[in-house]
């Protein structure tokens, strides 16, 4: 009798523990094994307000996991029920669920970057993110600079990140600003046309003495790049016609810097705009090949034309 009561109890024993051995197996396929071995990265949405259990469905119905049993009782086994944040994520079915948990926990958001090249203006910047941005006095204030926005980014958010990163990268020498008698203003457009015009850090400076010099004489700038920014042409030769453009960004025809930026420059133009080098140069031009040539007179100046732009 007692040999049969132990024969069963140990039969019990062995089922309770094939039964946990396979409970577990199939918990731990569910949660550690992805859906597949290889699959490509999409968009997930968290909306506002969904629970832990309508997250699970959506990630079921969208075949990210096998099944929402696994993810809700793993993400409720480590407490973190409470901290699943919205947003858009990149998922796989080849991330397991503990992965897809912690970026949704973590606020870990889909990213795109995008990189916006010195001298880009508003029009290249909305081309780059086919996004519009707010019809405000961006120009020459959205710095230029390697960026992660969110997918989805909105306009206001980007102009937000861009002016932000401008901020940080000019605050260190807003005392150099106040100290050079010049206003922010004035040499993020000096900075603007230094940029479009000539390429190497030497001669952004000597240009930025050249220029700063003839406003200080009441010459005008003459500044090629101000006339492609009014006619949007993609060329270094301007025609005659072009001259004679009626605008206050028309370099040629009036005096003084134009009203505001012609694009937004990066920190080694604005910085050649607050630390002009001094010279004897007068005059300048940039060949096909795009190196600088400098001239102390009018008459260098108009020889080095003859030579060089032919």
């Amino acid at each position: 009798m007692f040999q049969k009561f132990l024969k069963t109890f140990l039969l019990v024993i062995l089922f309770i523990f094939l039964f946990f051995l396979l409970l577990f197996f199939i918990l731990w396929w569910g949660i550690f094994i992805p859906k597949e071995k290889i699959s490509k990265a999409k968009i997930f949405s968290v909306e506002k307000g969904e629970s832990l259990l309508e997250i699970g469905e959506k990630l079921e119905k969208e075949s990210f996991i096998k099944n929402k049993i696994f993810f809700t009782l793993y993400v409720l086994s480590i407490g973190k029920h409470k901290n699943l944040q919205a947003g858009k994520y990149f998922l796989s079915s080849s991330m397991n669920i503990p992965e897809i948990a912690q970026k949704i926990i973590s606020g870990e958001i889909a990213n795109i970057k995008v990189t916006i090249p010195e001298g880009s203006t508003i029009k290249d910047i909305e081309e780059k993110l086919g996004i519009k941005l707010p019809k405000e006095n961006l120009e020459g204030y959205l710095f230029p600079d390697t960026y992660y926005f969110p997918v989805g980014v909105t306009g206001e958010e980007v102009v937000r990140i861009m002016r932000e990163n401008f901020e940080k990268k000019i605050a260190p020498y807003r005392e150099e600003i106040k100290k050079s008698g010049r206003t922010l203003h004035e040499i993020i457009v000096m900075a603007s046309l230094l940029e479009k015009e000539v390429k190497t850090k030497e001669d952004k400076e000597l240009v930025s003495g050249i220029l700063w010099k003839r406003l200080e004489v009441g010459m005008p700038l003459q500044v090629d790049a101000t006339i492609t920014y009014i006619t949007g042409k993609k060329t270094t030769k301007i025609p005659l016609e072009d001259l004679q453009i009626d605008s206050p960004y028309n370099t040629y025809k009036y005096k003084g810097l134009p009203p505001a930026p012609i694009c937004n420059p990066g920190l080694e133009s604005i910085l050649a705009a607050l630390y002009p080098k001094e010279s004897d140069y007068w005059y300048y031009l940039s060949t096909p090949e795009g190196k600088t040539i400098f001239s102390k007179t009018l008459q260098e100046h108009n020889i080095a034309k003859e030579k060089y732009l032919k």
